[in-house]
């Protein structure tokens, strides 16, 4: 019965009442999680979100679109809300997330090198690995943003 149990993935079925070990975990995690909605904006993240990406100091991120939240140059160059720059139709982010959320389609490790802004508004190109997935949560669908910013192994002279 034991292998039963873990060919369906039912490992973390102990922790489904506790929504506090779940975030506890999901804030250990090196990996930036973002769930966000058709808009393309932020409902939840971890504390990684803030520490691979935030240019501002203690705002509230949720419900701002994607690219404001991570500090996108060119939202922030142009003084658009993110997906209606001059670069948003080219955005492989935002691409695979809305690909995911209208197509059902996982995407997987995809990478891209684009710059943002940090703290100090000091422009950064950032080398970033993620993936996409829709899911399905009290019946409204969502995408589930993972990125992991993989500059300093891509580009180790620059970190």
């Amino acid at each position: 019965m034991e292998n039963a149990k873990s060919l369906t993935n039912e490992s973390f079925n102990f922790l489904r009442n506790s929504s506090t070990f779940l975030n506890i975990i999901l804030n250990s995690m090196t990996t930036c999680v973002l769930l966000l909605d058709n808009g393309m904006k932020l409902q939840a993240f971890n504390n990684v979100l803030k520490t691979i990406f935030s240019n501002k100091r203690d705002e509230d991120l949720l419900y701002m679109r994607c690219g404001e939240a991570i500090g996108c140059a060119f939202q922030i160059e142009e003084g658009k809300e993110c997906g209606k720059t001059s670069k948003c139709c080219n955005c492989d982010l935002r691409e695979s997330a809305i690909t995911s959320y209208l197509d059902d389609v996982v995407i997987y490790k995809e990478s891209i090198i684009r710059p943002f802004f940090d703290i100090n508004h000091k422009k950064v190109e950032k080398n970033l690995q993620f993936s996409t997935r829709l899911f399905h949560y009290s019946g409204e669908k969502y995408i589930i943003l993972l990125i992991d910013d993989i500059s300093k192994y891509v580009n180790p002279e620059k970190t």
